[in-house]
Formats: structure tokens, sequence, C-alpha cells
């Protein structure tokens, strides 16, 4: 009976490559499953803190740069808005990048125009800049500025030049619905 047994030494050699295929099989089975696991699991949605809650759209209304300076970020609400060509935009989704520790801080709550057309991040003027010493190049990078701020913010009125009256734009918004409810 125990010649019957036979030992690893004993297998043909077909037999041992079959065992060895058979083992590499496994080893790159197993290997697999990890890489799935690890693939799959990466691209679980990691725990995300909860945003602060986002802030009611503002009123259309217009800005003296006294009035803008208000809107950089600090205040309760934290509101953050940036004027570009005498627009102002409501910026506060990007506090990232223009809240009191961002990168571009400097621009809230200010004309960012002359920054925008000098590539500078320093606070611009503390009064109306009339921007009338700006040439072609540097229009045309307040004028791209101004495009990116109109596609990606919410637009909100103009900044006033000194002297220059606010415009009370409920009338419009009030004619604007008329106009639908007449339709």
């Amino acid at each position: 009976m125990a010649d019957n047994i036979s030992s690893k030494d004993d297998l043909p050699l077909d037999q041992e490559s079959g065992m060895f295929v058979y083992l590499i099989n496994i080893f790159l089975v197993v290997i697999i499953v990890y890489l799935i696991y690890k693939i799959l699991r990466g691209q679980q949605t990691p725990n995300i803190t909860p945003s602060e809650p986002e802030l009611p759209k503002m009123k259309k209304q217009d800005f003296t740069v006294e009035e803008l300076r208000a809107y950089d970020g600090t205040g309760p609400d934290k509101r953050i808005l940036i004027a570009v060509n005498s627009k102002v935009f409501d910026v506060t989704k990007g506090h990232r990048f223009y809240g009191p520790e961002g990168p571009y801080a400097a621009f809230a709550g200010r004309d960012a125009s002359r920054a925008f057309a000098t590539f500078t991040v320093t606070p611009g003027k503390d009064e109306y800049d009339d921007l009338s010493d700006l040439n072609p190049a540097e229009w045309e990078s307040v004028r791209e500025w101004e495009e990116q701020l109109d596609s990606k913010y919410t637009y909100i009125g103009k900044l006033l030049k000194p002297g220059e009256s606010h415009i009370n734009y409920e009338d419009e918004e009030k004619g604007s619905i008329e106009e639908k409810k007449d339709l």
C-alpha cells in the first residue's frame, strides 16, 4: 500500500507544471480581486462636510464704492461682491477664491477692474476709478474678466460714478412681471 502513495517527486513533469500553473492562476485571481476592490473603494464619494447654506439671491441694485466695501466677505452674511468695468457681481459662491482667506481676497468688496487689467492682486483705489488711462490690451483684459464673471456669477447692478444716482430696479421688475401676465 505504501507503494501506491506517490510523492511530489514521483509526479510526471506535466502534472508538476499543471500544479504550478494552477497556483499562479490562484495568485493572479487574488491580485485581480484585490485591485478591483481598491478601484471600487476609491470611487466611493468621500464624506463631505456640509457646506454653508447658500445665501438668498440679492435684489438688483446699484452701489457706490463705499457701499460696495461692505461686501468683502467679513460681514454677518459673508456675502462677497466684486465690480468689474462698472458691473457688480455676487461672487459669494467663489468664497474660496475671493473670501478673506482666498488668494483674490484683495478684490472682495472693491472695483477689481484695474487689478484685472494689470494682472496684480492688490486692493484697488478707495475712490471711483474711471480707468481712462488703460491701454487697449488692458481694456481687453478687463472685458475678458467681465465676460468670465458674467458667465459664472450673478450680476447684481452697477458701480456708480460719483454724483450718479441709484436706479430703482423694483419698478423694472414689476413692469416685466406685468408684461408676462398680459401674455
